[in-house]
């Protein structure tokens, strides 16, 4: 039987989530509907769903948009060649890429520019992977695992930086970079960490969070990336852990034997689904108790255009 509950802290929304769900409501009350959004604005059909019936509508591909209407590119971002095509349809475009993702984006620009080759690590098909290639392609090798190294070959060994998808894993990305450098010594770093403040607090956070309790269910959707990464380290911490979009998903046999569950939830996650997942367990007669690794205050001004 469950008799406590372990809440992991920081968890939840990030400073780019929270200003993308708010560029899309500030644009809905501005803009005369509807509003368009390219791709789903953060990774949570719970957040995406309450957007649609306020009149946001979500398209994969910009063909799905008419000419001279209002767009919102996600907070994953966007290669330049959406940019293009947004310009030629005359579209509004408001931008709610995270600013941590547009840093990567100038990097891999910059360093283009002076003709290195560009490791970048992350997962294959992630829409923020597919937006940074899309920077450099010339230049830029996608590497997914420490595997794909050996098949690596680039133009001037001399010349070779890495960079990074902003929600992996602290501990795999430190591997794959280890294993750059024996291959090419003279690998460059990017001038400033690549992961989000936001990914390494939680990653730090769930790993405490596994030395105190002996399952560990973390809220966020099945294409979360920093979700993903959330369960992982768990696992590798010790403690069984499961990925659950909501309190529904938790199932009964997870719970055998078990006496203290630690919840804790993805960047993109809303607080209610977490409260709920809380409830469900309050209401069986656990104890709840918060556990804090530290605080977050960041916060991104919204668009010039939603704020004048």
């Amino acid at each position: 039987m469950v008799k406590k509950v372990i809440l992991a802290s920081p968890r939840g929304f990030c400073a780019g989530v929270v200003r993308a769900i708010d560029i899309v409501n500030l644009a809905l009350e501005k803009y005369s509907k509807p509003l368009y959004v390219r791709r789903e604005i953060v990774h949570n059909p719970y957040v995406v769903e309450e957007l649609r019936r306020k009149g946001a509508i979500f398209v994969d591909e910009l063909q799905e948009v008419p000419a001279g209407k209002t767009v919102v590119f996600s907070a994953h971002g966007v290669s330049p060649e959406v940019w293009r095509e947004a310009a030629a349809k005359k579209l509004n475009i408001i931008d709610a890429t995270c600013p941590l993702v547009t840093k990567v984006h100038m990097e891999a620009l910059r360093f283009a520019r002076k003709d290195y080759t560009i490791v970048l690590i992350g997962h294959r098909g992630h829409d923020e992977v597919i937006g940074t290639m899309g920077e450099a392609p010339e230049h830029i090798r996608l590497v997914t695992s420490v595997a794909e190294i050996d098949e690596l070959e680039v133009e001037n060994p001399e010349k070779v930086v890495y960079l990074t998808q902003t929600t992996l894993s602290l501990d795999d990305t430190r591997e794959i970079v280890h294993a750059l450098r024996r291959k090419f010594p003279a690998l460059q770093a990017p001038p400033s960490e690549d992961i989000c403040y936001a990914t390494q607090n939680r990653q730090e956070a769930v790993r405490h969070l596994a030395e105190r309790a002996e399952l560990i269910l973390v809220v966020g959707a099945a294409n979360s990336s920093n979700s993903n990464r959330l369960v992982e380290e768990a696992r590798k911490y010790g403690a069984r852990s499961y990925l659950i979009n909501d309190v529904r998903a938790i199932a009964p046999q997870w719970l055998e034997d078990v006496t203290t569950v630690g919840v804790t939830s993805g960047a993109s996650a809303p607080e209610i689904l977490v409260t709920q997942v809380v409830n469900f367990f309050g209401e069986a007669g656990a104890s709840v108790e918060e556990f804090s690794v530290r605080e977050e205050n960041v916060q991104f001004a919204l668009p010039v255009q939603l704020t004048r």
